[in-house]
């Protein structure tokens, strides 16, 4: 079995994000900081310590200020470098391999809609999908452990992650089959199961490696789940046709695309850091007092 590199990786970014209104009235939901870094950032770094080459992502209307974070800022780096500041923390925003891709997803159908939105620039490769709202902490990143496991089987390699049994009926789910270490193979894909009946305690955390067959699928315009056409509905079509596997990600997660979950973030990442890190924990201590 030949497995071809994955060097592509989708992001879809056209989401409103109407959870954190007011800030995201003008601003994408996307460019949210959890501490000094957005959240696009975040992912798009995972994505090319992964070994990913080119980055496409998938906007919609009044995504510019994330379209500027990735361009060079002339104004702003001479200022810097004629007050003999150092250009570090933006170099490495623009520098990297992979120059972004942008297109347009014009209406909000659905995350498999999105991801179709890539098919002309994706081609006939395997790529990876990575959604900016889910925040993924661990050495290697998510990602890169995902890519290893996939160098390994082949076929299809979406991220799992273990939760409470209360809290399944939350998530799209793996129904399981053989599991050898981190990688389970996956039988189903079952969506918001009702309590009680979940095959597994599997949640899928927004991570995908995904075969190009999986843009055949979703040109069928297939709708599913609140009438939007599903990736998880596409992907379910090749479990049996390719392998499928499920990687349970050795790390933190945090869902900040809930107020709560970004809030833990912050925390979290800032008590971390080595130069705010104490000033940091002297404040929660004295808070929760």
């Amino acid at each position: 079995m030949t497995i071809k590199k994955v060097r592509k990786a989708v992001f879809p970014v056209a989401g409103l994000g109407t959870r954190f209104l007011p800030a995201t009235k003008a601003m994408p939901k996307e460019m949210l900081t959890v501490v000094d870094k957005p959240l696009i950032q975040y992912a798009v770094e995972e994505a090319l310590e992964a070994g990913i080459e080119q980055i496409i992502f998938v906007t919609g209307r009044g995504k510019g200020a994330l379209e500027d974070h990735f361009d060079i800022s002339y104004e702003l780096e001479a200022t810097m470098r004629a007050r003999g500041k150092s250009l570090a923390l933006i170099d490495g925003i623009r520098q990297q391999p992979g120059s972004p891709v942008y297109v347009r997803q014009q209406e909000p159908l659905g995350l498999g809609h999105a991801v179709w939105c890539a098919r002309e620039i994706v081609g006939d490769e395997p790529f990876a999908v990575l959604l900016p709202d889910e925040l993924m902490v661990g050495r290697p990143n998510f990602t890169a452990q995902m890519v290893e496991a996939y160098n390994q089987v082949g076929g299809n390699v979406i991220g799992a992650l273990e939760v409470p049994e209360e809290e399944t009926s939350k998530y799209g789910i793996i129904s399981p089959g053989n599991i050898d270490g981190r990688l389970t193979e996956v039988t189903a894909l079952v969506e918001k199961p009702a309590a009680g009946t979940s095959p597994s305690n599997l949640m899928i955390p927004g991570r995908y490696i995904l075969q190009p067959e999986v843009m055949r699928i979703l040109d069928r315009k297939e709708t599913g789940a609140g009438g939007e056409i599903q990736l998880t509905d596409a992907m379910a079509q090749l479990i049996g046709q390719q392998p499928f596997h499920g990687f349970t990600f050795n790390g933190d997660r945090y869902d900040c695309g809930d107020k709560a979950g970004f809030i833990q973030a912050n925390l979290a990442l800032a008590l971390a850091r080595d130069d705010i890190g104490p000033a940091v924990r002297s404040f929660a201590q004295r808070l929760l007092g």
